[in-house]
């Protein structure tokens, strides 16, 4: 019996199977959860469901979350579907690629916005859905995905740095209003890991190339670890953290790059 037997809850985020979603879809099934996907548009769809497939989901649905009528829709057919959830993976982070470059100084007022809204409010929406469908209960686990770079400068982040820092706000934000009612909400700062969202900031091969040389562990970050990590946090072993964001870096934030 896996840690996760009999538990049931969404994922939202995966877009192939490099995602970090996908290595946390892939952990929670072997530990024994039932899963629920969504996409966005008929490309991510052909991706999206044979993956979600291969998993035995329960429900693979559409949903853009800059839509609240999608969200809610989300909603209603996870209640009918699972009754309620035992864990919500937010994995959905974008920005325009122009503003991945260069100096930040020179992010657009569009580009910021859709940053933030996409990468840092989609949390806020769906959990508000959730809970405004009755979804979560006693025990309920929300998790999402953020990166080192709203903590410090990274070259080319820009925006989404920004859009991090206030998506690690609202954990804490999330985790104090719905402590109450044991419900917790964490994120996991992971390394830089080659997936199609990283794929859009320049200079990230780069980045990527030099981290291993850097982190105490010397060696990359893979979606399977981070897919371990998300079992913890969606389990009973992480009962007593909330608001708190955990990195799976390979211990690369506590040290000084470029130091020896």
């Amino acid at each position: 019996m896996g840690l996760l037997s009999g538990k049931k809850g969404l994922i939202l985020g995966v877009a192939n199977d490099h995602s970090i979603a996908w290595g946390i879809a892939q952990a929670l099934h072997r530990e024994g959860a039932e899963l629920g996907f969504t996409y966005v548009g008929e490309m991510l769809e052909r991706r999206v469901r044979p993956l979600a497939a291969s998993l035995d989901a329960k429900l693979i649905e559409p949903c853009d979350a800059n839509n609240d009528a999608e969200i809610a829709a989300l909603m209603t057919k996870t209640r009918a579907v699972f009754g309620q959830v035992d864990f919500l993976i937010h994995a959905i982070a974008y920005a325009n690629k122009n503003e991945l470059q260069g100096a930040y100084l020179n992010t657009t007022r569009a580009g910021f916005l859709l940053a933030m809204e996409v990468s840092a409010y989609s949390l806020t929406a769906l959990v508000k859905a959730a809970d405004e469908a009755e979804l979560l209960v006693d025990g309920t686990s929300i998790l999402t995905l953020t990166y080192h770079g709203a903590q410090q400068v990274i070259p080319n982040y820009n925006a989404m740095g920004v859009a991090k820092a206030a998506l690690e706000a609202s954990v804490r934000y999330l985790a104090a209003d719905l402590g109450p009612r044991n419900i917790r909400v964490n994120a996991i700062s992971a390394g830089p890991i080659r997936t199609l969202a990283a794929s859009g900031i320049t200079g990230f091969r780069a980045l990527h190339k030099q981290f291993a040389d850097a982190a105490p562990l010397r060696r990359h970050i893979t979606i399977e670890d981070v897919g371990n990590a998300a079992v913890y946090f969606c389990s009973h072993l992480s009962g007593g953290v909330t608001g708190e964001i955990s990195y799976v870096d390979a211990g690369f934030n506590v040290v000084v790059a470029g130091g020896e």
